[in-house]
């Protein structure tokens, strides 16, 4: 299969940090919304992380024609508040920024101890192909809210994931840590092995 360009539609600087870390060292040109002039934003308005994702992969595919191109949605989830923030993660409460969306969720869980603090984050990429066809890669994560932010590492809810094997939360793990565990790192790293099937590696 001739593959020599990626555009992984997103304009989120954390995003982008993670993943060009991810795919490092492929042969293939790895580009981001920012390298095609920013077009706006495609509208998310599928109930699951699998319909946000196809829905951004097909909205940008015309920007890198003939190339192939991927889109994430994630979020985290808390089963204690019916699945809340989940597809809205990125703007829960219709609330502008990070620390705001983080308060906003400490604050829905103020009460909730033990079991009913559980929480993960979920990752889906949808990959088109040249000439049509699709794959799809998924990862996943789960620990607890903690009950305040710990950290300035990260971005999103970071800083209040508590990730029980690392011992704190992903506010405060490196990046190379992160990426071993996290939803997104569990995710683009089976990218990158269709990736390199694909390529010959």
């Amino acid at each position: 299969m001739a593959l020599t360009g990626l555009l992984f539609a997103t304009s989120n600087p954390g995003k982008q940090r993670e993943i060009r870390g991810l795919l490092k060292g492929l042969p293939l040109t790895l580009l981001f919304l920012d390298d095609v002039g920013s077009p706006p934003e495609v509208p998310e308005t599928g109930t699951t992380f699998e319909e946000n994702a196809r829905l951004k992969a097909e909205g940008y595919a015309p920007r890198l024609p003939g190339g192939m191109v991927a889109a994430e949605d994630s979020g985290i989830v808390v089963p204690a508040l019916g699945g809340e923030p989940g597809v809205y993660s990125a703007r829960y409460g219709g609330l502008g920024t990070d620390r705001e969306r983080n308060d906003l969720l400490l604050e829905r869980m103020r009460g909730l101890t033990g079991p009913d603090r559980s929480a993960y984050y979920e990752a889906v990429v949808v990959l088109l192909l040249p000439g049509g066809g699709e794959r799809v890669f998924r990862g996943r994560v789960h620990g607890f809210i903690a009950e305040k932010p710990l950290g300035t590492n990260g971005f999103g809810y970071d800083p209040i994931f508590f990730h029980p094997p690392s011992g704190t939360t992903f506010g405060v793990t490196d990046q190379a840590q992160k990426d071993r565990y996290s939803h997104r790192g569990e995710a683009v790293r089976a990218l990158r092995a269709f990736l390199e099937k694909a390529l010959r590696l």
